[in-house]
């Protein structure tokens, strides 16, 4: 039975390694997956889907302005499964018709990404996943302390941890680290006291 899938983790979780290794695994047993990415996601290129452990493939480009359902209503070639990268970054309505083509057309759609972003707050095509995704999965990472990481911090140059800022900035382990939710606030009530101290 088709689904619509949500499978979330925190930076260097491995998310992308996993969709494209949901790909491969789909291929090697013959069937046909398009595989897809938001526009705005440029970091190894306009249309290359690329992990940190080096596997990558060629993505479809998805725009701001796409209907998703009638791109696929109306394609001629026909696909078993579709495959999301950096998901969070699709529009609600989008994620709307995702749903609406795992239940029109049966096809199941696996949607990999962040849930929140440098701020703990959730991305809007994250939140609408977890909103109507029938199946959603944790691809879980740690903490250099060994907790859970559930918080993808972003740094500057200096490695330090920034709070305000656009939510949305590209990057890899250059701008972002994955932390734990007390990590996090530690760091963040130290800063907290530390300009407050400086202001004074």
């Amino acid at each position: 039975m088709a689904k619509l899938y949500f499978k979330y983790g925190a930076m260097g979780s491995s998310k992308t390694a996993q969709a494209l290794i949901t790909k491969f695994n789909y291929e090697e047993r013959g069937m046909k997956v398009w595989i897809g990415k938001p526009s705005i996601d440029t970091r190894d290129g306009e249309n290359i889907i690329q992990s940190r452990i080096g596997l990558k493939a060629e993505a479809n480009i998805i725009h701001e302005a796409d209907n998703l359902y009638t791109l696929f209503y109306n394609m001629k070639e026909k696909y078993d499964v579709i495959i999301i990268d950096e998901a969070q970054f699709l529009h609600p309505e989008q994620v709307n018709q995702l749903g609406d083509i795992v239940m029109q057309l049966k096809i199941p759609v696996m949607c990999f990404g962040l849930k929140t972003d440098f701020q703990t707050k959730m991305f809007p095509g994250s939140k609408r996943l977890f909103e109507i995704a029938e199946s959603i999965n944790e691809i879980k990472t740690i903490c250099k302390c060994g907790r859970k990481a559930t918080v993808n911090a972003r740094i500057d140059a200096e490695g330090k941890v920034i709070t305000e800022g656009a939510q949305v900035e590209l990057g890899g382990n250059d701008r972002y680290i994955a932390m734990c939710y007390k990590c996090y606030s530690n760091i963040v009530r130290r800063k907290y006291f530390s300009d407050m101290i400086d202001t004074e």
